[in-house]
């Protein structure tokens, strides 16, 4: 059977009965949930309610509508299944990635949301929406990482989180084919959300104080949420958690989009005569079967394959153009993790080892360099060692997979969210920047590799309070915190409200660039993170690659 570890199954105790209390009635029809105990509490969760009609036949790769109505009363006490997706991955079983993996069935009637509600059913709560990361291609709500119990019942807030197509089913595009114009992933996002801002009331929330909050592939989504004004309407604050509209990965070309749909039809071997007769093989195509072969059509060490692209509806242009010209007003949150680029290191590595530092040649540097740089040519790949090599210690294997780490860091990561903040502080917006330094005492990944990718996220989803022996008392106050920063932040527009320890985060201004480091024992004020090397990204890098071209 597949496994299925959630916390219901450890902290969370399932209520036997779910009384008259916990029926609500939505659009479409009741809702009945169940009451999980947290901490000394509980909380009312309804899992795995159906927002949108599932997405077969004709609607596989598009839009499609609100979940019809349905009779009786909805039995929502368990998550909903997963959208398709690969588990296939270099360390599977391996904790430090099976805690992202799929853990439950998979079906393309996947389009549930979850709804957390804090004791004593509010009126005119604070709601906190969060979309999933995984690179467009993976990701799904029933993971373990993801429930909003402890941050609902801590922060007396409404937490909300949806399925949305991923990998080919939510982001495969012929663009200008009526049946796979790109982007279905994203207009599931703001299904989700209409479905929000006109239910939950129901569940005590206000659908005017309505904050996205997302990670990575989520962060990306939030951002073209941020400059996609059909979204506008559904959400009044924006939190991005390493990732934004700008990252260079979250964005397919046209050109990319079709040769990744083309590679796909051919693994698949379908016939090619033309967009029709592709979309028509691809249409019929086992969900499963598709499923398996998208590994197969993926490109040698691409951090992403099928992604959001500009299909003129949600996506009017590129970011940056839309950018320069307008976003929504609104407040916003963002920032990254002190070591964001260290996962990414692995991809195309032989010889990464758990129990070791994985030092890297200056040999092996180079190639990777080459493998994540391809179109740099020669003078692009050595401006980047340039830039980030020690060069007094040049064969120090240690130096060399730092400098490693910070390259990925800094151009997947740092730099495209610090470009996304300075727009949004041109557009007049609230901003308020910040670096994650922590490194759960019990996270699986070797020591070096510090503050990676999702370090937060425990933290954020009160997992101490959960796993108590597995964290220590310092980290359990630390999870306090972090929820208390995001929840003012979602509440107030500023994470400041109620600071219980005197610090104060400074607004982000382009003037001083100043952002907060949030640690463990004390947050402290820095400003210009990576001043050097995002201006070496994001301006000497491009002129350098036009002129070589």
């Amino acid at each position: 059977c597949l496994q299925v570890c959630n916390l219901l199954m450890s902290f969370l105790i399932l209520s036997t009965n779910a009384g008259h209390e916990n029926i609500v009635e939505v659009k479409q029809g009741k809702v009945s949930g169940i009451n999980l105990s947290v901490k000394s509490g509980y909380v009312t969760a309804y899992l795995g309610i159906p927002y949108g009609e599932p997405p077969t036949g004709r609607l596989r790769f598009k839009k499609t509508e609100q979940r019809k109505p349905w009779h009786g009363v909805l039995k929502a006490d368990k998550f909903g299944k997963s959208c398709f997706q690969n588990r296939e991955n270099k360390f599977a079983e391996f904790p430090g990635t099976e805690m992202f993996l799929v853990n439950n069935e998979m079906s393309e009637d996947c389009l549930h949301l979850n709804v957390w509600v804090p004791p004593s059913k509010p009126k005119d709560a604070h709601v906190m929406v969060f979309i999933h990361g995984g690179g467009f291609e993976s990701g799904t709500t029933s993971l373990d990482i993801y429930d909003g119990s402890v941050l609902a019942y801590a922060e007396n807030v409404i937490v909300v989180s949806m399925n949305y197509r991923v990998g080919a089913f939510g982001f495969l595009a012929l663009p200008g084919h009526k049946d796979a114009p790109g982007n279905a992933g994203l207009f599931d996002q703001r299904l989700a959300l209409q479905w929000i801002n006109e239910n939950i009331a129901a569940f005590g929330g206000n659908p005017d104080r309505v904050t996205i909050f997302g990670h990575s592939a989520g962060a990306a989504s939030v951002g073209f949420h941020l400059i996609s004004p059909k979204s506008y309407p559904y959400y009044n604050r924006a939190i991005v958690q390493s990732g934004s509209g700008t990252s260079n990965w979250a964005l397919n070309s046209e050109e990319r989009a079709k040769r990744l749909a083309l590679k796909l039809a051919e693994v698949l071997e379908c016939p090619q005569t033309d967009d029709d007769a592709i979309i028509t093989c691809l249409l019929n195509e086992d969900p499963k079967h598709l499923t398996e072969k998208q590994l197969l059509a993926k490109e040698p060490y691409a951090l992403t394959q099928f992604l959001p692209i500009v299909d003129h509806d949600f996506l009017v242009d590129v970011p940056e153009n839309v950018l320069g010209q307008s976003m929504k007003r609104t407040d916003i949150l963002l920032g990254i993790t002190k070591d964001d680029g260290n996962p990414f290191t692995l991809i195309g590595s032989t010889d990464f080892n758990i129990q070791t530092e994985s030092s890297i040649s200056s040999a092996e540097l180079l190639e990777r360099l080459k493998r994540f740089f391809p179109s740099a040519g020669d003078l692009g790949i050595q401006s980047i060692l340039l830039q980030y090599k020690d060069w007094e210690d040049v064969n120090n294997g240690e130096k060399n997979r730092q400098a490693m780490e910070l390259i990925l860091r800094d151009y997947y990561f740092a730099c495209p969210v610090k470009g996304f903040a300075r727009y949004a502080v041109e557009h007049q917006n609230n901003v308020f920047f910040y670096e994650y330094d922590h490194r759960s005492s019990n996270d699986p990944w070797p020591e070096w590799m510090g503050a990676l990718h999702g370090a937060e996220l425990p933290m954020l989803f009160g997992k101490p309070f959960i796993n108590k022996g597995r964290y220590t008392r310092s980290e359990l106050l630390f999870s306090k915190r972090i929820m208390k920063l995001w929840a003012n932040f979602a509440r107030t527009g500023s994470p400041n409200v109620e600071a219980e320890d005197g610090f104060v985060w400074p607004q982000y201004s382009l003037k001083d660039e100043k952002y907060a480091v949030l640690k463990l024992n004390g947050s402290e004020v820095h400003q210009m993170l990576s001043m050097r090397n995002c201006q070496f990204w994001n301006f000497f890098f491009p002129s350098l690659l036009k002129l070589v071209k």
